[in-house]
């Protein structure tokens, strides 16, 4: 949050999405009512500190972290939200005075606070009172979330073997003060909307959001036959493909592998935000690769892929579209696909606040390939395409410019000739002998010739399975085979 959005966000006042509260030394006591509502409706955000007219009232500096931390609290407290939804208030300074915004996303479940339930409409927040409002709220949420559908025989011993153990460690570590770090597991699976009862229908057990998070892939095949996600590199072999995965695994170890996919493929480029050094190939692709997994709706049999392009990287996934046609930073409200996914990812660092990734990737693409063609085209097939401007390296076939190319050929001619192509063998394998993971770079300082000639003589090496690489080009090392 930014002062210049939150200016944006009190100037459009209180409406249907907008809410402002007082909250000088003490948390609103209708501060839950309108969380329900927004929770139940389509979201909203909450600003702290701002009266009905706009007024910059501020909260008391003393107490300002202690009403930040209690909201989290209570939010993650089931005797004050049924079901449980963690939120985060950010606490923000504006016009010298401390206010706490809270961003509330539309859930896939039915709240309620103080044992009412809640909805929303231009004028507020108001309370369902009769059976036909209430069964409408869970029709309607039932048909737009499928990520809810309960699976009454899946248990745990269903889940692939210490990824709740992984998943709760990451979550420690990104977040310390977490209010999940002090649950049990199960009561994790219910405060995060995984383990949870029907009140429509009475069944109860883990939802299909726990099985695609955790679940062993011969599980998720079972309940998920079509399930599958495919990582294409097509830069040579455009009709087929140079490389590929096929992955049906939980989605929690699908995202590591397409990471790992992207690291493999995509050169990263240098790059210093303030006095920080950013990876800014890791900024783009977290963003598009969560978003792929988080929003594809399941039940669709359309299969998502991730491709590489030679000048373009290119996904498609299953949507329930609510937007359409190409979104815009600024230009489209943001629409959860599968809140409890989302709030797992968001809460191991794997994505930030909704709506914040496209905005990330018009961003960081402008400096990573130096353009901001990006395309996000929502439809019933959600289409992603992020343009590439190749520079130097990728994958070790798209090395170099037609001017490097003449002058590497010229200086590999006289460094051959100098120092001979048999005998610069024998340096290599030499010193990768000595030191298992030298990089292609330091063996072309050692050796004083390009890095194309020692990529052509790595080539050769492992042809002949002499060597061989094992890993990845950042952390992997060479294994000498004779």
């Amino acid at each position: 949050m930014t002062p210049n959005k939150l200016k944006n966000i009190i100037l459009q006042g209180e409406g249907l999405k907008i809410e402002f509260k007082k909250a000088k030394n003490s948390l609103p006591n209708n501060l839950f009512e309108t969380v329900c509502s927004f929770l139940n409706k389509s979201g909203g955000e909450i600003i702290l500190g701002v009266d009905d007219d706009k007024n910059i009232i501020g909260i008391n500096e003393n107490i300002v972290e202690q009403l930040a931390k209690e909201i989290a609290n209570l939010s993650n407290n089931k005797q004050k939200l049924f079901p449980s939804f963690l939120l985060e208030p950010h606490i923000i300074e504006y016009k010298n005075k401390k206010l706490i915004y809270i961003f509330v996303p539309i859930s896939s479940q039915v709240h309620k606070t103080a044992n009412k339930i809640y909805d929303r409409s231009v004028d507020g927040d108001f309370v369902l009172n009769n059976d036909t409002q209430v069964k409408q709220l869970y029709i309607r949420k039932s048909t737009e979330y499928s990520e809810n559908k309960i699976y009454p025989f899946l248990f745990e011993s269903d889940f692939t073997k210490g990824i709740i153990e992984r998943t709760r460690r990451i979550i420690r570590v990104y977040r310390p003060n977490h209010p999940w770090n002090e649950l049990s597991n199960k009561d994790f699976y219910k405060s995060a909307g995984l383990y949870r009862k029907d009140m429509a229908t009475g069944k109860e057990g883990f939802t299909m959001s726990a099985l695609l998070l955790f679940g062993k892939p011969e599980t998720i095949g079972s309940a998920i036959p079509h399930y599958k996600i495919d990582a294409i590199l097509r830069i040579e072999n455009i009709d087929r493909y140079d490389d590929r995965i096929n992955i049906r695994c939980n989605i929690i170890e699908a995202y590591d592998k397409l990471m790992e996919f992207v690291t493999k493929h995509l050169p990263d480029k240098f790059y210093m935000q303030g006095d920080q050094r950013i990876s800014l190939r890791e900024k783009i692709f977290r963003e598009i690769v969560a978003n792929i997994l988080i929003h594809r709706e399941y039940t669709n049999a359309f299969p998502t892929s991730f491709i590489i392009y030679r000048d373009k990287v290119v996904c498609k996934n299953a949507n329930k579209p609510h937007n359409l046609g190409n979104l815009i930073p600024g230009n489209f409200s943001p629409f959860p696909k599968n809140p409890h996914i989302a709030q797992i990812f968001t809460q191991m660092g794997r994505s930030e606040e909704l709506g914040t990734g496209i905005k990330n990737v018009f961003r960081y693409n402008k400096i990573y390939s130096n353009a901001d063609n990006n395309e996000f085209l929502e439809d019933d097939i959600f289409i992603t395409s992020v343009p590439l401007k190749l520079f130097k390296e990728l994958n070790d076939t798209v090395n170099d410019t037609i001017n490097d190319t003449i002058n590497d050929t010229i200086n590999d001619t006289i460094n051959d000739t100098i120092n001979g192509t048999i005998n610069n063998k024998e340096k290599v394998l030499e010193l990768i002998k000595n030191n298992n993971k030298i990089t292609t770079t330091n063996l072309a300082l050692k050796l004083n010739v390009s890095r194309s000639t020692i990529a052509r003589i790595v080539n050769k090496l492992i042809e002949k399975n002499v060597i061989k690489r094992i890993g990845s080009k950042k952390t992997g090392y060479w294994e000498v085979i004779k």
